[in-house]
């Protein structure tokens, strides 16, 4: 084995993947934007770097952190939401980019977001034209374009939905909320184990070039896959209006990679 990992954002996807990264045998580098989790990935046995990217700079020794790993994970969400934060992800992203094309890297997994498909009704997979409509979604496929069309290094892209997991659900946000519209829209929804799951099959499998959903296949409706949780986590269920008959998202995968290397370990 005796790759060295790279994973840019040990956050709530980044950390637990480096740590079962290095449970794996490969020798793990993380990247994180506090001091204070610097001791967390050492103890880990995951070497740290404290690495802040801008849209016009890189803070931190990323060429350092760069210096003889083979294989990159890029898991930096844009910023893009609330008041104050309308960052040029893409340019941010363009700017480890070039840092990556002169250092060791040979392939890079980035993770994206099923926000690429914007507004599209009915059954989405892989080979469904993105057409993004938040600025999160629109950014997102452009940085990806940056990435797949690189020639130094391979690359793969992972869209995730959303994303659930230890204290992370959208039911206790939604708890006790009334007259919600879309209760018979599919869940489209992956636990944190499977994103770890995919992204490690990837790595073992050689599933470069690849494009890949990153999406439980369940697809329970909302009215009915929230009553359940909100029973479960002991929270007031919350309320839909009655069908009106919507044709709504439903985000399946097609790549053939991960259907016959990949298999689901965690119900949503």
């Amino acid at each position: 084995m005796n790759k060295v990992i790279g994973v840019i954002g040990c956050g709530w996807l980044g950390l637990p993947l480096a740590i079962q990264l290095k449970e794996q045998g490969y020798t793990v580098k993380g990247t994180t934007t506090s001091r204070d989790k610097i001791n967390t990935l050492s103890k880990s046995s995951i070497t740290p770097s404290l690495i802040q990217i801008s849209e016009t700079e890189i803070e931190g020794d990323i060429a350092d952190f760069l210096k003889s790993t083979d294989i990159l994970v890029v898991n930096i969400p844009p910023r893009l939401r609330g008041k104050g934060t309308k960052e040029n992800y893409v340019s941010k992203i363009a700017l480890l980019i070039k840092e990556i094309e002169i250092s060791t890297v040979s392939k890079v997994l980035f993770v994206s977001s099923t926000s690429v498909y914007g507004n599209d009704q009915g059954e989405v997979n892989e080979e469904t034209q993105p057409m993004p409509t938040s600025e999160s979604g629109k950014q997102l496929l452009k940085t990806e374009k940056l990435i797949r069309d690189n020639i130094h290094f391979e690359s793969t892209i992972i869209r995730f939905a959303g994303l659930i997991g230890p204290d992370r659900h959208p039911v206790t946000m939604l708890s006790g909320r009334t007259n919600l519209s879309g209760g018979d829209a599919p869940t489209n929804l992956i636990h944190l184990d499977d994103c770890i799951g995919i992204i490690t099959t990837i790595i073992e499998k050689n599933g470069w070039g690849e494009l890949i959903n990153g999406v439980n296949p369940e697809h329970p409706t909302k009215r009915e896959y929230y009553a359940q949780m909100a029973l479960k986590k002991n929270l007031q269920a919350p309320e839909y209006q009655e069908n009106k008959g919507n044709n709504h998202k439903k985000i399946t995968i097609s790549n053939t990679f991960l259907t016959k290397n990949y298999r689901f370990l965690t119900p949503i």
